[in-house]
């Protein structure tokens, strides 16, 4: 009976390992990816003087106690709001739902929206719009805060995936030209995040 134990114990650890290395695998194809764009000329949000010696983007240590299955409280009747810019533009923004979660113990939540096109009732994008702040910020992260593009919850489910670790920087970082929406400080988390992408450092 306690060989028995032993090899399911065994099995179990194996399984978790697995599953870690395979999350492990996952991101760090996504930050190389990002690297891939930031480096390609064509796609890159960065402009030419910086683009010459760009290196790579710095990021936090993967650490998957910062993907949270949060509950989510769908917001239909929300009105569209407009969200200012870095920019003279008015982003419009209609609140998909509230993400409610926890990390380290403690309950937090942050207020999901989806994109409106010129403040009309219907969405263009493919995925959900996550901005955050934490206490990270202006430390190492990015003071103006970071976005998470999140997917849309399966058809029937009450919950939806938020990973911190596939936090990035608005583009207006990099290039002024950019035109990004400020975090709503609704969504300014009581903790630090430390997961997915740091501050820009520019390498003269």
């Amino acid at each position: 009976m306690r060989y028995k134990f032993c090899v399911i114990a065994m099995c179990c650890l194996f399984l978790s390992c697995t599953n870690k290395n395979e999350y492990n695998e996952k991101i760090k194809e996504f930050q190389y990816a990002l690297n891939a764009q930031f480096s390609n000329p064509n796609t890159s949000p960065l402009i030419k003087e910086d683009l010459r010696t760009f290196k790579f983007l710095e990021f936090y240590e993967i650490d998957e106690n910062f993907k949270v299955n949060a509950q989510l409280e769908l917001t239909p009747d929300s009105p569209i709001i407009e969200m200012e810019t870095n920019t003279d533009r008015i982003a419009y923004f209609k609140k998909y739902g509230i993400a409610k979660f926890k990390i380290n113990n403690q309950d937090l939540s942050l207020s999901i929206y989806k994109e409106q096109p010129l403040g009309k009732g219907f969405d263009i994008s493919e995925n959900l719009f996550l901005p955050f702040k934490d206490w990270t910020n202006e430390i190492t992260t990015y003071g103006g805060g970071r976005y998470i593009n999140v997917d849309y919850p399966e058809l029937g489910k009450s919950t939806i995936e938020i990973d911190f670790n596939k936090a990035y920087n608005p583009y207006c970082v990099y290039n002024n030209d950019y035109s990004c929406p400020f975090t709503p400080s609704e969504n300014n988390l009581p903790i630090e995040i430390k997961a997915g992408m740091k501050i820009y450092r520019k390498v003269h």
